[in-house]
């Protein structure tokens, strides 16, 4: 494929966005007109999920095209090796200027990993030695760019903190460094786009923005557009919040996240909006850059998330589980003359099979796309409209904080099952079909044996031994932790 015909690439990255918080995947309220316009030009996915409902494990499985348990990139501080094949790498093979602006959460000594630059720095990811301490704390924001190591073998215990979660409490209107952060990633995003010489090589460029990820502090007048009168609370089922199953009650517990107030709730919720609309604003004038420089009919643009944000529902934030509004991600994707805009795609993907349809769109020759060894099957035949052969399915794991032991998330279908491992294991299953909002758990019930037994049994297959990763993963954490107590610099994680 000559240079002229190779397609450029535009990939948005936001994090921590639930789909379902967005007009475009039907909420009442959040208004995200420029994914409403990606949805007419392009395909949405309204079944794509995370590899991982973490951040750097999400974003490793992406750009390796591998799941977690495979790249072993297993915590919030796994650095990925340098020697490991990225779709960066493999598209700078076949002629691409690869650029990145912001966030990757790539950490350890190499911040790159295939991208030639950087064009704005990642804020989760890079010291700041001038943030207040306090104010960091009240926010939640990260200082150091680093991560502590989570040890299973210490117990959940070691994992727990009690306080309600300041992110909640603080919610409200104003600015952060990560709002700063984000308007620098777009303004160098913008600038590279418009640089003439984006016409003399094919490009892909990621841009990473931090929104809608915590802090819940939205700018005016973002937070003003929704409270207090245009957010809502969390939706249950009587009772539900009394009879939860162990593994969301766990992390109630160990994050108290039990202790809001209706109006911290809704505070939060709607700061949480008013990013995705600040963000959405952000997508907009990307998209209308490609018009202006005439780059958009040959210009593939994928937007997607590393993961989603719990927001009260089931009375969980952050991630760490498995539940639609943790582990969906927007996926939306624009190929002129290729995808022909509006279509509604339901089967199940993840992010790995992102990483698999971008190497492939880019023309690389099978023999390099195999030195990924990538767990993806590439959504060109979605796209195009060829369903038959497609797999239907998506895997996630966690294996890192909030819990001491593997969990992963296979859906198959309609069919969600939840698998955390021990004697005995920790099971949910839930028909997305009859019961969108996962309140009924279907595990115990004898009817739906069958199609539980194969979904576990899928999971293990995947895992192969189950025992032998958890005792690899302790390993790894226990290693990692030892060298930066001798250190006492843990710079390289």
């Amino acid at each position: 494929m000559s240079d002229s015909k190779r397609p450029n690439f535009l990939v948005i990255m936001s994090d921590e966005h639930g789909p379902m918080f967005s007009g475009t995947y039907g909420h009442p309220l959040v208004k995200t007109p420029n994914m409403d316009r990606l949805a007419r030009e392009g395909a949405t996915f309204d079944a794509a999920y995370c590899n991982s409902p973490l951040c750097i494990p999400s974003r490793l499985s992406f750009m390796t095209g591998r799941h977690v348990s495979q790249s072993k990139g297993w915590d919030n501080a796994s650095p990925l090796p340098s020697d490991s094949m990225t779709w960066p790498y493999l598209l700078r093979s076949e002629g691409y200027d690869c650029a990145l602006s912001g966030k990757m959460h790539l950490i350890g000594t190499d911040k790159l990993h295939g991208f030639e630059k950087q064009l704005a720095s990642d804020p989760h990811s890079t010291p700041n030695k001038d943030a207040d301490p306090e104010e960091a704390r009240k926010l939640d924001l990260p200082i150091s760019g680093k991560h502590y190591v989570v040890r299973w073998d210490k117990g959940l215990q070691a994992q727990s903190r009690r306080d309600p979660w300041p992110s909640v409490v603080n919610a409200g209107p104003g600015t952060t460094p990560m709002i700063e952060a984000d308007d620098l990633i777009e303004q160098r995003a913008l600038e590279y786009l418009r640089d003439p010489s984006r016409r003399s090589q094919p490009f892909a460029l990621c841009v990473g923005f931090v929104a809608p990820h915590f802090p819940f502090v939205a700018p005016e007048p973002y937070f003003s557009m929704y409270y207090p009168e245009n957010v809502d609370m969390p939706e249950h089922p009587d009772g539900h919040l009394d009879n939860l199953p162990p593994g969301a009650q766990r992390l109630v517990d160990m994050y108290g996240f039990d202790q809001y107030s209706d109006d911290q709730i809704l505070r939060a919720r709607a700061a949480y909006y008013g990013l995705i609309t600040y963000l959405d604003d952000k997508i907009g004038r990307l998209l209308d850059a490609l018009d202006e420089t005439g780059l958009a009919d040959n210009t593939v643009v994928v937007h997607t998330s590393d993961h989603g944000e719990s927001l009260g529902q089931h009375n969980l934030w952050r991630k760490m589980n498995f539940y639609e509004e943790s582990a969906r991600v927007p996926l939306q994707i624009r190929w002129p003359g290729v995808v022909s805009g509006g279509q509604r795609i339901t089967s199940a993907t993840s992010l790995v099979d992102v990483t698999a349809t971008i190497v492939e769109a880019a023309g690389v020759p099978s023999e390099l796309r195999e030195l990924l060894q990538s767990d993806g099957d590439s959504l060109v035949p979605l796209l195009i409209g060829e369903e038959s052969e497609w797999k239907d399915e998506a895997f996630s794991e966690l294996l890192a904080h909030g819990t001491v032991t593997p969990s992963a998330m296979i859906r198959k279908g309609n069919w969600k099952l939840f698998y955390t491992h021990g004697d005995p294991p920790e099971i949910e299953l839930y028909d997305l079909a009859a019961d969108p909002g996962e309140f009924i758990n279907l595990a115990d019930d004898p009817a739906y044996a069958d199609i539980r037994q194969r979904l576990i049994s899928r999971i293990l297959k995947i895992w192969g031994d189950p025992d032998q990763m958890h005792r690899e993963i302790v390993a790894s954490q226990n290693m990692r932790y030892l060298i930066r107590e001798v250190t006492g610099d843990d710079s390289p994680f």
